[in-house]
C-alpha cells in the first residue's frame, strides 16, 4: 500500500521501524506526535478510513495542557469548536450546575465533532513526521523475539488477504474498544457496577441546548449564550445531551437487561422513547428530528486489562480500560496515557537495560488514573483493578485546580460516597470543604427549558 505523508513522496509500509502504533485516535495520534518529535520513526496503522465517526464529544478544560505540550492547541482553536462553560446534572431529581470559571479556569471545555477533532490530531502527527497507513487491519503481534516484535496485518485495499508484517522495537496498542493486545493476551476483564450496563447513542438535528443561564436556546444563540453539557439520571441509568455545530449527540447508558433480545429497530424505538419521556431532555428535543441510521450500540460497557504495559508494548487509552463517560475522562485519559507511554519508550530506547522498570512505572501511573476515574464515576475502589492506595496517592499529587473540580463533580451524583471516603483517607476532603464551602456547586430549583 502507498500513501502520501506530509506532502512527501508516496511510501509503502516499511518492513521495519522504531515504533508501530495500532490505531489513529487521540491516544495513537498523540503518542505518534510525542515520539516523532523526539526523532524516532513512527508508523501508525489504522483499520478504518479517516475521518471517521466516534462518540465522546465532551472535553473538560484539563485537556488543554496536553494539547499545549503536543503543539496542537492553536489548530484546535482555529477549527472553531463550540466552547462549553460547564455542566448541569439532574440526578435523582436534584438539579445542580458547575461552571469551569468558578474554579479559576481561563480556558473553557469544548464540544467537538470527533471525526474532525481526531483527524486534526492525526494530521498534526503526520506533520510532525509520523507515517500513517489506513485500511490496515492488524491481526496479531508476535513477541517471541523481545528485541523485535512483529506486527502482522492485512491490507484492506487488496483482495488477496495476504498476511504482511512490520518489525519494530515497540508496539503501542491504541485500538480503543477493540483492545487488540488485551484480547490477544486474554487479559481483558468485563466488569459491572451493581448491574451490567450498555450504551447507545445517536444524533439529532435542530435540538435546543442548555445554556449557562439555565435556560434553553436555539443553536443560533450559541455565540451569545455559552452552552453546558447536560446529564439526567432516571431509574434505569442516565442520559447525556451535547450540542455540536450541526447536530446534537444524545446518549443513553442503561442496564443491559432493558434491551435484551431487541433487534436494531427495537433498540432505536426504545432509545427514542426513553429520550422523549425524560423531563427537560424531551423539551430540548421537542423541535429536533432524529438523524436516520445514526444510532450506535456498545454492549460490553466497562472493562479493564490486567496487563497493559510490558518490555516492548504499551496499551493506552480505551485499549487499556474503559469506565463510564459521565465525567468526560475518555479523551483526557487517552492524552495522559499517550504522554506516559511515549516518555517510557523514549527513556527505554536510551537505556534498554531499564525498559522493564520504565514499563512498570508507566503501568502504575496509568492504573492510578484508571482507579481514580472509576472511583469517581462508579464509586468503586478495592476491586475491578482499582488500588485504593494508588488512588489516594494520585489525589495528593494532582494539581489543586483539577482535584477541586473533580471533588465538586463527585457531589453531583449519588455515586460519590466511596470517592469521598478515599479523599478523607488521603487527608484532602476536610481542607477542600473548609476552603470551598460548596460554593462552586450551584443548586437550582428549576430549569427553564
Amino acid at each position: 500500500m502507498s500513501i502520501q505523508n506530509n506532502g512527501l513522496k508516496s511510501m509503502v509500509i516499511p518492513k521495519k521501524t522504531d515504533i508501530v502504533i495500532i490505531g489513529a485516535g487521540p491516544a495513537g495520534s498523540s503518542a505518534a506526535t510525542h515520539l516523532a518529535h523526539a526523532g524516532y520513526e513512527v508508523v501508525i496503522l489504522e483499520k478504518t478510513i479517516f475521518p471517521r465517526n466516534q462518540v465522546g464529544e465532551s472535553l473538560i478544560p484539563h485537556f488543554w495542557k496536553f494539547t499545549d505540550t503536543l503543539g496542537v492547541s492553536n489548530k484546535i482553536e482555529a477549527e472553531g469548536f463550540i466552547h462549553k462553560a460547564g455542566g448541569i446534572t439532574v440526578w435523582d431529581g436534584k438539579i445542580q450546575q458547575i461552571l469551569f470559571s468558578d474554579f479559576g479556569y481561563q480556558r473553557s471545555g469544548l464540544h467537538v465533532e470527533r471525526d474532525i477533532f481526531d483527524n486534526l490530531l492525526l494530521k498534526h502527527a503526520q506533520a510532525t513526521g509520523a507515517y500513517f497507513f489506513q485500511q490496515i487491519a492488524v491481526r496479531k503481534v508476535d513477541f517471541s523475539d523481545p528485541s523485535s516484535p512483529i506486527v502482522y496485518f492485512t491490507d484492506r485495499h487488496s483482495d488477496t488477504n495476504q498476511l504482511c508484517f512490520i518489525k519494530c522495537s515497540y508496539v503501542i496498542d491504541a485500538t480503543g474498544h477493540n483492545s487488540l493486545l488485551a484480547q490477544q493476551f486474554g487479559t481483558r476483564q468485563t466488569i459491572s457496577h451493581k448491574m451490567n450496563f450498555l450504551s447507545m447513542w445517536g444524533y439529532f438535528k435542530n435540538s435546543r441546548y442548555p445554556g449557562i443561564d439555565t435556560q434553553s436556546h436555539s443553536l443560533k444563540s450559541i455565540n451569545k449564550i455559552s452552552p453546558v453539557s447536560f446529564v439526567i439520571s432516571y431509574e434505569d441509568g442516565w442520559l447525556w445531551h451535547i450540542i455540536l455545530r450541526n447536530k446534537t449527540s444524545v446518549g443513553l447508558v442503561v442496564h443491559t437487561d432493558k434491551t435484551k433480545g431487541m433487534n436494531k429497530q427495537q433498540r432505536e424505538a426504545f432509545f427514542k422513547q426513553t429520550c422523549y419521556e425524560r423531563p427537560y431532555l424531551k423539551d430540548l428535543l421537542a423541535p429536533a428530528s432524529f438523524i436516520n441510521n445514526s444510532l450506535q450500540y456498545r454492549p460490553d460497557y466497562s472493562y479493564y486489562s490486567t496487563q497493559i504495559c510490558g518490555d516492548n508494548y504499551y496499551c493506552i487509552g480505551d485499549a487499556a480500560a474503559f469506565i463510564d463517560p459521565i465525567f468526560s475522562h475518555g479523551v483526557q485519559n487517552a492524552f495522559y496515557n499517550a504522554a506516559l507511554a511515549s516518555l517510557a519508550i523514549k527513556e527505554s530506547l536510551k537505556k534498554p537495560s531499564k525498559r522493564k522498570r520504565y514499563s512498570q512505572l508507566c503501568a502504575t501511573r496509568m492504573q492510578q488514573f484508571y482507579g481514580f476515574s472509576r472511583a469517581l464515576s462508579l464509586g468503586d475502589f478495592g476491586c475491578h483493578g482499582v488500588n485504593r492506595e494508588w488512588v489516594k496517592s494520585l489525589m495528593k499529587a494532582m494539581p489543586a485546580l483539577e482535584l477541586e473540580l473533580m471533588l465538586v463533580a463527585a457531589e453531583m451524583t449519588n455515586r460519590s460516597e466511596n470517592f469521598k471516603q478515599l479523599a478523607k483517607e488521603a487527608g484532602i476532603w476536610k481542607n477542600f470543604i473548609a476552603q470551598s464551602q460548596g460554593e462552586q456547586l450551584v443548586k437550582i430549583s428549576h430549569l427553564n427549558f
